[in-house]
């Protein structure tokens, strides 16, 4: 779909989720797949106007190692945090706030699409999805710096409305004990973390991620 994404906010929230979608492949060993994420992600940046974030002879350097997952991993990394700083050096934080948001929100629907409601009550995912209850509001925080923004006010409404069902999850924690690390000889500290969290609230969850996400890559 890199052909549909003509404003600077849907390239910007693309960039952001063909990243994510790059780190992903990469860790599955789809080789044709790396390239073609590596390509559209290319295309957003050049669209954007930062065309140093992935240069041609990043795509090259790809190729050559694409059997290496670790340094295909350190190109993803380097590509986005390229991006980054072009953005905020070229004096747009907003770009950089909504490629940031795009990469977000594909995580987590890729997350929460990978649940097997099955064996929800072991999933291990269920709980790294919980913990976005708290980078969300970092999230928000974010977009509110780049109010005024017609682009930004938008999104700012749409993680609003994520917001309000990760509200309903709560989380206790127990109080903190200190326990000593023999191997590390230290002490440490620690606090059991339980929610309640229900398959419906859950399926809540997935559903509105999905409709925020689709909305961006449509």
């Amino acid at each position: 779909n890199a052909d549909n994404y003509a404003t600077s906010k849907s390239m910007a929230l693309n960039l952001g989720v063909y990243t994510c979608d790059l780190s992903f492949t990469s860790l599955y060993e789809q080789t044709q797949l790396i390239i073609d994420y590596m390509n559209a992600s290319k295309k957003m940046a050049e669209g954007l106007g930062i065309l140093r974030a992935i240069e041609q002879s990043t795509i090259d350097r790809l190729e050559q190692n694409i059997n290496n997952t670790e340094v295909i991993m350190e190109i993803v990394s380097e590509t986005f945090m390229n991006s980054n700083s072009d953005l905020v050096d070229n004096g747009q934080p907003a770009i950089a706030a909504m490629v940031l948001v795009g990469g977000w929100f594909e995580g987590l629907y890729i997350a929460t699409q990978l649940v097997d409601m099955k064996d929800f009550n072991s999933n291990k995912l269920v709980g790294r999805i919980i913990d976005q209850k708290l980078s969300i509001d970092i999230l928000i925080d974010l977009l509110n710096s780049n109010k005024g923004n017609p682009s930004i006010d938008e999104l700012i409404l749409q993680v609003q409305k994520l917001k309000t069902v990760f509200d309903k999850i709560k989380l206790n924690s127990s109080p903190v004990t200190e326990e000593y690390g023999q191997a590390s000889n230290t002490a440490l500290l620690k606090s059991e973390v339980s929610t309640n969290m229900t398959p419906e609230t859950f399926l809540e969850l997935s559903r509105t991620v999905a409709e925020i996400r689709n909305s961006f890559v449509k």
